[in-house]
Order: structure tokens, then sequence, then C-alpha cells
């Protein structure tokens, strides 16, 4: 029987994953990565190493390779080498530029890109319609999330109230010691207050204690009045700014939270306008490349961490009707998740977790309802490809 080998180039979650697919399917998996190929200590081209190294294997016995290095630049750098060495070696490849593949698939037959980003989004989305059959449980009080709900008074408010506080205690002085009707009094307190002195009221024939009440009351008028108006223009600006980096307060309702404006979140955002979905998306990094785009688009944008309850308080997530988590770190999504449910108990969460083991264990532990592995849905549309190319080959 012909062995059956299969070449696997690059790392990641995927690359290691789908070894172990084709492991269990009998095939013989050489895996390499590109720094193998390529040492930094070795001299010479990536071309001549990359010739080096497979002239090590018998690519006579090789029926496919897999080129799944997590970056673009490695992927594209063995697509071009390959074609060139080897042009009749089936190539399977990833790459997330989908502007890239029509135009190297073009050019070489024995070429199959997959965009793993791309195959995977549809899972994700399809989960936000999915019957759960998991039991909600309520979630546990979390003293720090309720309490940035709670309104509190902001220092500006303090102040005003401080001031009122002077105003009034100085109108009724004036009333009672300088014996001016109620009107009067507030009249002459608010024109000394703003520092106007019309002069028609004034204490020239008024006691020492008097002249003493009015020195503090124009004193401490001109330094509340100068710090309401401070810190009420510094927040108006500060608002401003704020809405003008996409940090606002929304009141939408039965909306879908996307966490992470990467390559699998665009592809996902793309579907659930698609679907006409009102979708807020969350992403830290406010120069992202796919920012003004997905806003013509009709998605709103906050730009903040999403693992923050202030943040996941203003994209009203105790009306929203899922969130998805699909940032590059299983942590920080697993951390989205958990504080959105505090704030909505029976949110629906579906949440990107590299290892699907590890998926299975965190939504049984931590009543999670869904948790999906991207690599672990694209890894079966990899191996299709070579599945299509043995049944090829045995029909000719």
């Amino acid at each position: 029987m012909k062995k059956r080998t299969v070449l696997i180039l690059g790392m990641g979650h995927l690359a290691w994953r789908l070894k172990k697919h084709l492991a269990l399917k009998e095939y013989d998996v050489v895996h390499s990565t590109i720094d193998a190929i390529q040492p930094r200590h070795e001299i010479g081209t990536f071309l001549d190493n990359l010739h080096a190294f497979l002239n090590k294997t018998d690519i006579d016995s090789i029926e496919m390779i897999y080129l799944l290095d997590e970056r673009d630049e490695n992927n594209l750098q063995l697509i071009i080498s390959l074609i060139s060495i080897f042009p009749n070696v089936p190539i399977t490849a990833a790459l997330f530029n989908e502007n890239l593949i029509p135009h190297l698939e073009g050019r070489h037959s024995n070429l199959t890109i997959l965009n793993p980003a791309k195959i995977a989004a549809p899972a994700f989305v399809a989960a936000i319609y999915e019957p759960l059959s998991r039991v909600t449980l309520p979630a546990p009080v979390h003293q720090n999330i309720h309490e940035h709900g709670k309104k509190k008074i902001s220092l500006i408010r303090k102040m005003v109230y401080a001031f009122a506080g002077i105003m009034l205690a100085a109108i009724t002085y004036f009333h009672f010691f300088e014996n001016l009707s109620w009107l009067d009094a507030l009249y002459f307190v608010v024109v000394t207050s703003a520092t106007v002195g019309y002069g028609d009221i004034n204490l020239h024939h008024a006691s020492e204690l008097s002249k003493v009440v009015g020195i503090l009351l124009i004193l401490s008028s001109t330094v509340f009045i100068w710090m309401i108006f401070s810190l009420t223009i510094d927040l108006l600006l500060k608002q401003q700014i704020q809405l003008a980096l996409g940090r606002k307060k929304y009141n939408t309702k039965n909306h879908i939270i996307v966490c992470g404006l990467g390559r699998l979140g665009y592809f996902i955002v793309e579907e659930l306008l698609r679907r006409n979905e009102k979708v807020i998306i969350i992403e830290q990094n406010e120069d992202s490349k796919h920012i003004d785009y997905f806003r013509q688009a009709g998605a709103d944008i906050y730009i903040g961490d999403g693992r923050m309850a202030k943040v996941l308080t203003d994209v009203n997530v105790a009306k929203a009707r899922a969130l998805i988590a699909v940032i590059n770190n299983d942590t920080i999504n697993l951390e989205v998740g958990l504080n959105a449910r505090l704030l909505k108990s029976d949110m629906r969460l579906i949440l990107r977790i590299f290892d699907e083991t590890m998926a299975e264990k965190i939504k049984d532990y931590l009543n999670i309802h869904l948790t999906l592995s991207a690599s672990a849905i694209a890894d079966d549309k990899f191996a299709q490809v070579l599945k299509q190319n043995d049944d090829t080959q045995k029909s000719q």
C-alpha cells in the first residue's frame, strides 16, 4: 500500500488541530515550522533553505502540502516558493486576505486557498439562532459591577448644591439682620454673587458683621462660579471627545454585541448585517482599518475595552439579544462574557475559545451557553480538500 504522507508547514492552533485530525485518519503527517526551515542563524535564501528541507522528504509520497501559519506573509512566501519548486504537488493554504486568493488560485490549478475566519464565521452567527438546552443559572452578585451602575452625584452637582446653600444662607442673613424683604435679599445676593454691583442696595451703612458676610459672599461666589463653569466646560468637551472616538451610551434593544473586530469578527459582522441584525461592535483599537467600513455599512462602533462594566453598560448589554466575543485571546473573551452575564443573567454568550476541549469544559463549568473553537470549525474544511483530492485520484 502506498504510504499516504501529508506535509503541514506553519504553526498555530489550526496546524496543530489538522495534524491531529489527519493522524486519526491514518495519514503519515510531517509537521514543520517556518523557523525550522529558515533558522535565524542559517545563511542562504528562504527558497534555498526550503528546497534543502524538502529534499530530506520523499516528495513523491506527499499527497498534500498544507500551509497553515498564522501569518499571511509566511503562507504567501511558502505558496510562491513551493509552486516554483514543485508545481505538481497539491497545496492547500490558509490566507485571511481575501483579495489575494483569486489571483493566486488562478495561476496554479493544484492550489486551494481557504480563509479560516470566513469558514468559522457562519457557525458563530448560527449559534445566535440555535435553541438553548442549557439551563441558565442566576449570575453571582458582583459588588463592583452593581456599584458601577449606580448614579453617583458628580462633583459639579455637589458644588452647585453647596453654592445654592451659601446663597440661601446669605439671603436668610440679610433678610433678618439687614431688614431686607425676601425679594430684596434675593436680589442683593444674586447681584453681589454675580459681581454686577448696581449699587442700589449696598452695605455702606451696614454693620461690620454684614460687611464681612458680604465680602465672604463675593469671594465664595467667585470661586464657586469659576469652578462650576470650568468643570461644566471640561465635562462637555470630554463628552464631545468621547462621541468623536465612538464612546457613547446606546439605548438600542434586541441587538447583537460583537466584541473584537479582527479577522473573525470582520466576517461575523458582515454576516449579521447581511441578515439585517442590529449590531454594536466593541473594538479597543481605534485605528482598526475596518471601523469606517462598518460604520458606513450600518453598524454602531464603540471604542473601548469590552471587559469594563461601563463599556458593557454603555452598549446596553442588559437589553442585548446576544454577545459574541472573538478577541484573539481566550482569557479576555471569557472575562468579557462573564462580566456581561453579571449585567444580564440570561445573556446568550458566544465565546471564541481556541482549544475545543477547553471550550467544552468552560461551557460546563462556568455555565456558558456556547463556546466555539474557530480552528476546530475550520480544520474539517481543510481536511475535506485532502479527501476530495484522494477521491479524484481513485476515480482516475
